[in-house]
C-alpha cells in the first residue's frame, strides 16, 4: 500500500476534499414566487425515513421562502446542466425569475408546492423535519416524501463542486459487492 507524501494545507480550503455530494438545484416556492438556487452543502442523515440536511446560507433569496413553506425539491442536475448550475448559482432570485430566465421547465409536484424541475436526472419532494439548527448553522433537516428519478441512465454523470470555481465530474463506477455482508447491502 502506497503512503502518499502530505504537505500543509490551509483548513479554510478542506471543503475541495470533503464536497459531501453532487451539485443540487433546490427549488421553493412561498407566497405566489418561486425560486431555484444551486446548492453544494447536503447531506444524508437516515434511511427510513429518508432524512436529508441541506445548508442553506441565510443570505440567501430561497432561505426565508424555504423556512417559512418548511418545504423544497431537490432535483438532481447531470453534467448536461453545468453552465445552467453556475448561472443560478450566480444570480438571485429576487432580481430575476430563474426558471424563465434560465429555460427550465417546472413541474407541479404531487406532495409539495415548490416545483420540480424537469430537465433533472431526479427530483426529491421534501418537507421540514426538523428545525432545531436552522436559526444556529442555516441547517435544515428534510424528509423526502417523493421521489422521481429517470429510469436510464441508471448512474447518471454529475457535478462534484471542488471549489475555485471547478468541478469534478462523477467517475467511472467500482463494485466490491462480493466483500459486503449480505445484510450490509442496501
Amino acid at each position: 500500500m502506497q503512503h502518499p507524501a502530505k504537505e500543509d494545507f490551509p483548513v479554510s480550503q478542506v471543503r475541495r476534499y470533503l464536497e459531501p455530494g453532487p451539485i443540487v438545484l433546490v427549488s421553493s416556492a412561498y407566497g405566489g414566487q418561486r425560486n431555484v438556487m444551486t446548492l453544494g452543502w447536503h447531506t444524508v442523515l437516515e434511511f427510513t425515513p429518508s432524512l436529508v440536511g441541506l445548508m442553506i446560507s441565510a443570505g440567501n433569496h430561497s432561505f426565508a421562502m424555504i423556512r417559512d413553506s418548511g418545504e423544497c425539491v431537490i432535483n438532481l442536475p447531470t453534467t448536461a446542466l453545468t453552465d445552467t448550475v453556475v448561472g443560478i448559482g450566480n444570480t438571485s432570485g429576487a432580481q430575476i425569475d430563474k426558471f424563465v430566465h434560465f429555460g427550465l421547465t417546472a413541474i407541479k409536484a404531487d406532495k409539495v408546492a415548490a416545483p420540480l424541475i424537469s430537465e433533472c436526472h431526479a427530483c426529491f419532494e421534501c418537507r421540514l423535519h426538523e428545525a432545531a439548527l436552522t436559526d444556529s448553522f442555516n441547517f435544515f433537516i428534510f424528509e423526502v416524501v417523493k421521489a422521481h428519478v429517470a429510469p436510464r441512465p441508471k448512474h447518471p454523470e454529475t457535478l462534484h463542486y471542488r471549489g475555485d470555481g471547478r468541478f469534478m465530474v462523477s467517475g467511472k463506477e467500482i463494485s466490491r459487492r462480493r466483500l459486503f455482508r449480505p445484510e450490509m447491502l442496501d
